[in-house]
């Protein structure tokens, strides 16, 4: 397995040559070169401010070590007052050499000291220019962008133009064209190799893996079976995180689909007559029992699932209130249904919310709504789930609230794997359409392995670790066919090897 750097500020020199591979990262000022190095390096790294020229001297940070073989990524100064410097380089009759031996002030011209700074990273250490620009931009509206490529065609290495800023995840077709738009409007420097999204607040692991496999003819051939190493190492750290986070998804899952709750069977055989209140009173702490352990097992896997992704931060903890907006409660509903609205779990879900009675129908599983993603589970749980009878006269989640669990396990997983490291400390949001339709659709194309899972967890005597494994089956299906309905053009060949 490769070896993760711990971080510093400059990179050691390697032993030779050929056996590092360096990207640098550059951009005009505060377009969020080190938010983008946070989440591309698992780390925080420099200072990440809503200013310009936060990062003023080049810095080194190594990502990857495997065999013998470095990849390391420079965070740059921004570009600064880039008209003045080019009409600078263009009267100055010297280009770079000029611009390289000037000693501008550090302090009081800040824009052509970054640039130096930048220029200079670029001509001495890259062999990739990553390119970041805010995709928020029309591309003939960033005039400083066409400048600063004309700068950097003086330079001559190979750029790999990011787009970051890109808004919430849109259909495939739709990043196509923002990228195609881009491509034209730097068709007449031939330095602008390719075009990518990759936003670093939302970006996925999956997108990093096709920026490698664009960068990978890019390079010189000296630097080919170096690259073709730390690719495979890449591959293989995020393959074990891959499945590491099947496992932890698994675990929760099986035990959901097996969970139950015994009630008397005098009380089933009361049902109709005057034991009615008691079986009610019954299912009640059934469906109390049930939630809270769905509640508790949620939030430890969400927060090993944070922590595999090397984020910081936890899982919702606090009591969200439940808002008929969010649930669908009915507008006209009796006061005595909300008797359980309130009613607070205990342990490692502390404190949260998790009874909801919608039209007449208790929803135990509201605690997700709460526990996973600030509302992630609301538009499942609306549906009215309740309970059925399992073996011996006990209680258990029904087919549908089970299939909505994987679907919510599902959208938890997209959630953490997109979030860029540079947004900070883990934080709920709500899920974009795109993933809910991608997650439905998906979940419906595997409903009958997922039904018999929940049968077979029906039967008392099943194995506790044949159901965990028949739910990790069904999440790494379903969540490497989700990857590839959401990156059509990535190849994810390697995941199932």
């Amino acid at each position: 397995m490769p070896t993760i750097f711990t971080p510093h500020r400059k990179a050691a020199p390697a032993e030779g040559e050929a056996s590092t591979v360096t990207f640098s990262l550059i951009s005009h000022t505060n377009v969020g070169k080190t938010t983008l190095a946070r989440t591309l390096l698992r780390r925080d790294v420099g200072d990440a401010l809503d200013q310009s020229h936060v990062t003023d001297v080049a810095e080194a940070w190594p990502m990857i070590e495997t065999d013998g073989a470095r990849l390391v990524l420079w965070d740059t100064p921004g570009f600064g007052d880039t008209a003045r410097l080019l009409k600078r380089l263009k009267t100055s009759g010297q280009s770079l050499r000029w611009l390289l031996t000037q000693l501008w002030d550090r302090f009081r011209d800040r824009p052509l000291w970054c640039s130096q700074q930048a220029v200079r990273n670029v001509q001495e250490e890259a062999d990739i220019v990553l390119y970041l620009v805010n995709a928020a931009e029309r591309p003939e509206s960033a005039a400083y962008v066409a400048m600063e490529m004309e700068i950097l065609t003086w330079i001559g290495k190979p750029v790999v133009l990011l787009l970051n800023q890109t808004g919430p995840p849109r259909a495939a077709i739709e990043e196509e064209l923002e990228e195609a738009d881009w491509r034209f409007h730097l068709k007449r420097f031939p330095i602008v190799k390719t075009v990518i999204g990759l936003d670093a607040f939302a970006r996925c692991w999956v997108q990093e893996g096709e920026l490698m496999n664009l960068i990978q003819p890019l390079l010189a051939a000296d630097k080919q079976e170096t690259f073709s190493t730390l690719r495979r190492a890449w591959e293989a750290r995020h393959l074990e995180v891959f499945h590491r986070s099947m496992e932890v998804l698994a675990g929760p899952l099986a035990e959901n689909a097996a969970d139950q709750v015994d009630v008397s069977k005098e009380s089933f055989l009361q049902k109709l007559g005057v034991g009615r209140r008691e079986l009610n009173d019954q299912m009640e702490q059934a469906r109390l029992q049930l939630s809270t352990r769905l509640a508790e097992r949620s939030v430890v896997a969400m927060d090993q699932l944070i922590s595999l992704h090397s984020l910081e931060g936890r899982s919702a903890q606090q009591v969200h209130p439940a808002g008929g907006a969010s649930f669908g409660v009915p507008r006209k509903i009796n006061e005595s249904l909300w008797s359980a609205v309130g009613g607070a779990l205990t342990g490692a879900a502390g404190g949260i919310v998790a009874e909801l009675k919608t039209g007449g129908l208790l929803l135990g599983g509201g605690a997700l709504a709460g526990i996973l993603l600030g509302g992630t589970g609301s538009y499942l749980l609306a549906r009215g789930f309740n309970l059925t009878r399992g073996e011996d006269h006990a209680v258990r989640w029904t087919e549908e609230h089970f299939a909505a669990q994987l679907e919510i396990a599902l959208l938890c997983y997209l959630a953490v794997a997109h979030y860029g490291r540079g947004r900070g400390e883990w934080q709920d949001s709500e899920p974009p359409a795109l993933w809910r339709q991608a997650v439905r659709d998906t979940t419906a194309a595997h409903r009958r392995g997922l039904d018999r899972l929940w049968k077979t967890a029906g039967n008392k005597q099943a194995p506790a670790e044949s159901l965990r494994h028949d739910a990790r089956e069904i999440l790494t299906t379903c969540t490497t066919e989700l990857l590839r309905r959401l990156y059509p053009r990535v190849r994810l060949d390697w995941l199932e090897e």
